[in-house]
């Protein structure tokens, strides 16, 4: 699905707050206040929570991926599975559309301080919060239930021709909508706790639905003949994939009870919105709205372009599904690496700017985008280089061959260096919200997603179907390098004039001069072994290792002797 680390920063809980009894005599390595004064235990704190996250990042990408390959097994990367996939995809749009943008960026700095300046905690803020979140999911999932062709004629066209497939995605959107409503208990819950300074149930409870969606597809591949085309499926593998599907996601959300109620939180709906505060929320929420409605507009045309795609070359793996599985794919260290900084550092950040601290913003920015980079930049490089190999060995398994995959390895390439824009500038954008600006994201999403349409645009009516999507692919690389440049230079005005620039080209040069020459040798290594004598299907598996291995050692030889110091956050290389 969409909609993603670790630096000296301090513990994340706000200052003056009292502490929970689930926190007494944890020994959490905060130390006391967190003000930013730096003192010796607060950097511990966002530490240990940043790796808490990490950890549970990991499982819960390594547990998705294996979901993503029994997925792609069960219903291959052609047309049957694009219906599957953009009714799966409607349900976090329409969440996101709704509330969920907001949440993130806006609702986590007013929640931590509420909790820090209001008499009573910030309980009855959280309450009335709580409240209208869920209020408003409840109306959205029913309403999305009962428009869903309307909805999914956004998505894919309904034609003579293309009637079947349109019937088929109506079908699975009705069983899929109801995610709307566990997806919102999800975040507004794990809001609860981050502002709380507990970061790690949100990270480790989406494992639960990917347990439960791979015993799905388990079963799906196991006791049932996985159709080919969509006009045989029959109403029992739909049931299953509908019902386990939006099951997952339920349980993933009503997991997060049991920590709510540890972390002292409990839950009684509050209607007395008026004269509440909330109104400023709303107010910020505003910008954030407009901000996912850009980026979900690029997403709709790119996902109508790719589903087209699948319905000129339906069994071609050439579309919708393999974009999705290939931006999966080059998400991974997005997810693990960035993300998990970022929910650790968004409280911290946010005090930095209230209390007028804009020199320990600009250092926790600049060393965030450095730690994460060591981690980003080679693997940017590693899907250019290995792409295909990666695809093969992910996906050409069940009802996929070795040709079908191939697609989607082209798009991973084709992402890759996208990578390294993408989440720098996610970081960047973090500096914005700590300010409580949402105006301007939303201009550089605009930008953004405007340049990605047009390209997107371009590709589909200028490229060959075969290559359509994996130009919309490139395309979006180019929008987001574009998106950083402009980023970037708003952000450095918001900081005074100062983004600590030198140091960030200085060690971002090293690292990708280091990443494209291991990269390079790596792909010669991994080249070399398509003609190694191995038991058919091994030859993938081998280059990957071959040509990984290569240039993993590569780059920490070329990181070491360019020095470059942030090599030393990673474990074993200090």
């Amino acid at each position: 699905m969409i909609d993603g680390t670790s630096d000296d920063t301090l513990q994340l809980r706000a200052p003056g707050e009292r502490i929970s009894g689930a926190d007494e005599g944890r020994g959490d390595g905060s130390g006391g206040r967190g003000d930013g004064s730096g003192a010796q235990g607060t950097g511990k704190g966002v530490a240990r929570s940043s790796l808490l996250m990490a950890m549970g990042t990991v499982v819960s990408r390594a547990t998705g991926l294996i979901r993503t390959v029994l997925q792609a097994a069960a219903l291959g990367t052609g047309l049957l599975a694009t219906t599957y996939n953009t009714a799966n995809v409607v349900p976090m749009s329409i969440y996101t559309l709704l509330i969920g943008g907001a949440l993130n960026s806006v609702l986590v700095p007013q929640l931590v301080r509420a909790r820090a300046e209001h008499a009573d905690g910030g309980r009855a803020y959280e309450q009335r919060l709580v409240t209208l979140v869920l209020s408003v999911l409840a109306v959205g999932t029913l309403l999305s239930v009962w428009a869903a062709p309307q909805i999914v004629a956004v998505y894919t066209a309904d034609t003579p021709r293309t009637h079947a497939a349109f019937e088929l995605t109506v079908v699975f959107a009705r069983f899929l909508l109801p995610q709307i409503f566990f997806y919102g208990l999800f975040f507004i819950f794990g809001q609860v706790l981050n502002a709380r300074g507990r970061f790690g149930a949100m990270m480790w409870t989406p494992v639960l639905n990917n347990l439960v969606l791979i015993t799905m597809f388990g079963v799906y591949l196991g006791l049932l003949a996985g159709p080919d085309r969509i006009e045989d499926i029959t109403p029992g593998q739909i049931d299953l994939l509908g019902i386990a599907t939006t099951g997952g996601i339920a349980l993933q959300g009503l997991a997060l009870i049991p920590f709510v109620r540890a972390a002292g939180f409990r839950f009684r709906p509050r209607f007395d919105w008026r004269g509440s505060g909330l109104r400023k929320s709303v107010a910020a929420a505003r910008w954030t709205l407009l901000f996912v409605l850009a980026n979900l507009v690029a997403m709709t045309v790119v996902t109508h372009y790719a589903g087209a795609v699948d319905q000129q070359l339906p069994t071609a793996g050439v579309g919708y599904t393999a974009y999705n599985y290939a931006q999966g794919i080059w998400m991974l260290p997005q997810s693990i690496v960035t993300v998990s900084l970022v929910t650790a550092l968004l409280p911290r950040m946010s005090r930095a700017v209230t209390e007028g601290r804009l020199d320990d913003l600009r250092a926790d920015l600049s060393r965030a985008l450095r730690v994460s980079g060591v981690l980003i930049v080679p693997a940017a490089f590693f899907f250019l280089a290995f792409g295909p190999q990666t695809a093969q060995l992910l996906f050409a398994h069940g009802t996929v061959d070795a040709a079908s995959a191939a697609p989607a390895g082209h798009m991973l390439q084709a992402f890759g260096l996208g990578l390294i824009p993408f989440s720098a500038q996610y970081l960047l954008l973090r500096g914005f919200y700590a300010f409580e600006d949402t105006r301007t994201p939303f201009w550089m999403a605009f930008w953004t997603s405007a340049v990605n349409i047009a390209l997107a645009t371009a590709c589909y009516l200028l490229l060959p179907a075969r290559w359509s999507v994996t130009g919309m692919a490139g395309a979006y690389t180019v929008a987001y390098g574009i998106g950083l440049l402009v980023t970037a230079r708003l952000l450095r005005r918001r900081l005074d004039g100062r983004l600590d620039g030198r140091r960030l080209c200085r060690t971002y040069g090293k690292l990708t001069g280091a990443a494209a020459a291991a990269g390079g040798v790596g792909w010669l290594v991994a080249r070399s072994c398509s003609g190694v004598p191995v038991p058919e299907g091994w030859t993938p598996a081998l280059a990957l290792v071959a040509g990984g291995l290569t240039m993993a050692l590569i780059f920490l030889g070329l990181a070491r002797a360019l020095k470059v110091g942030e090599l030393r956050t990673l474990p074993g290389l200090r």
